[in-house]
């Protein structure tokens, strides 16, 4: 029996790595309407090299996002408030699950371990 052993590459989500062109092409909008929609505030890649424009994994998923909703017939201010609210409703989920964890560590386990009243 073989035993093969793959090296699984762990990807930053906010690290800056594709041109414009290549977000264009992955998906599959004009260079231009990204800069619209960097424009608007929609996006906004990081100039790490002054004047280039890099995109983040996290950015092109938002990019497929807005993609998503302008096809479903949102209009770009409805884009953005949908994103908006989105963004709260993860911060608010990873407060709840910070709260849970602290609260799992703080009540002990053993109902021995503290009786009721």
């Amino acid at each position: 029996m073989e035993v093969r052993a793959y090296a699984v590459e762990v990807v930053d989500e906010d690290e800056p790595r594709y041109r414009i062109g290549a977000v264009a092409a992955m998906v599959q909008l004009h260079p231009q309407t990204i800069r619209y929609y960097e424009s608007i505030g929609l996006i906004t890649p990081r100039r790490p090299r002054g004047r280039t424009r890099l995109y983040s994994e996290r950015d092109v998923a938002r990019l497929r996002r807005i993609v998503e909703l302008t096809r479903l017939g949102v209009n770009l201010a409805g884009v953005e408030i949908i994103l908006r609210l989105q963004e709260q409703i993860e911060a608010l989920q990873a407060e709840v699950e910070r709260l849970r964890a602290m609260l799992a560590a703080s009540v002990p386990r053993d109902p021995e371990e503290h009786p009721g009243p």
